[in-house]
């Protein structure tokens, strides 16, 4: 399409250039004027409209900053809201799950459903304890959940076993409190004790001082020797349980033994008197015969390495290999605020 302009005969430099309009040629040879358009915006986008280049820049300044920060984002699995959250538990030594169930958790769970706010109601009962998880609404405080709790708790005294040892307990908790990585520990030669002593001293320490760490909880059975009285060797020695305990404490006692002072240096001493391992207890005497001999505690009692409480056993299982020998379990929280994703 050709294009002509008039030109009345004034030089280049003389013309106006805003008076000067092109006109366009349409292939029948009409002359057809062009006009500028003259784009306008109006709002929050005409500023934008207008100003191409300000847009441009702001955009790529928006995309610039979010790449920069995006590493430095708090990720968290659950917001940071104060969930009204409440544990209760209650222990009955010796009471099996059906006697808890019956005698513990019903009574308590029905004036539990009597809060109002309530929203789930969890409760387990194994071997001598209950334990109960209320979850609340949002719109419930913490605070007020509390005092009906306890009010709860106590309507619910009266029908509770007379020989209950403790009346029920309850903790305010926050989800986002618990643990976010658990760190399992697995050995095939290594006991229990010493498993747990490796976790606590070695590993435990170690991941408790990195950046974001709250805490780290070892969930594991501690070493211990263990002293299975014989009561038939004890009667026959004419010695009773507070004997042999009197005689097992006075022979692992740990006291300072004083220290030498010289002309230039002072010499601390340090007595070997306290025994950590089994075989230091089995010679240890705790009374002698008639005869005058000694009778070692071998001799009225079993001592071996072990657990301080043999009824906790922990089991890890993985699929393809055998379950290990000793498992310790390592849980790790986040401080309040902290990425958990980094």
């Amino acid at each position: 399409m050709a294009e002509d302009f008039d030109n009345d005969g004034a030089s280049d430099g003389q013309h106006d250039r805003g008076s000067v309009e092109p006109r366009r040629t349409s292939p029948s040879g009409a002359v057809a004027e062009a006009k500028l358009v003259q784009v306008s915006g109006s709002g929050l986008s005409g500023p934008f409209i207008r100003r191409p280049v300000m847009t441009v820049l702001l955009t790529l300044s928006a995309i610039v900053a979010g790449l920069a920060t995006y590493g430095k984002l708090a990720v968290n699995d659950l917001p940071a809201v104060d969930y009204p959250v409440i544990n209760v538990t209650c222990s009955y030594p010796g009471a099996n799950p059906t006697t808890m169930a019956n005698n513990i958790a019903t009574p308590l769970e029905k004036q539990f459903l009597q809060i109002p706010g309530l929203d789930i109601v969890t409760s387990a009962s194994t071997q001598g304890n209950t334990s109960f998880t209320l979850q609340f609404t949002l719109s419930k405080s913490i605070v007020d959940a509390a005092t009906d709790v306890q009010a709860a708790i106590q309507r619910a005294t009266g029908k509770l076993p007379i020989d209950l040892p403790s009346p029920p307990t309850f903790t305010k908790t926050n989800p986002n409190d618990q643990a976010i990585y658990l760190i399992g520990l697995l050995s095939d030669t290594m006991t229990d004790g010493d498993l747990y002593k490796y976790a606590s001293t070695a590993v435990q320490q170690r991941i408790a001082i990195l950046p974001g760490v709250s805490q780290v909880n070892v969930y594991g059975v501690q070493a211990a020797v263990r002293i299975k009285a014989d009561p038939a060797a004890l009667a026959s020695r004419g010695l009773t349980m507070d004997d042999l305990a009197t005689a097992i404490k006075s022979g692992t006692v740990y006291s300072g033994a004083g220290q030498f002072d010289g002309a230039h240096r002072t010499f601390v001493l340090l007595p070997n008197g306290q025994i950590d391992q089994a075989e230091g207890y089995r010679n240890l005497i705790v009374a002698r015969n008639k005869d005058g001999s000694p009778v070692f505690l071998h001799d009225v009692a079993e001592v071996y390495e072990g657990v301080q409480d043999e009824r906790m056993s922990r089991t890890f299982w993985i699929r393809g290999f055998n379950p290990p020998g000793s498992v310790v379990v390592l849980a790790v929280s986040r401080q309040a605020g902290a990425n958990a994703y980094r």
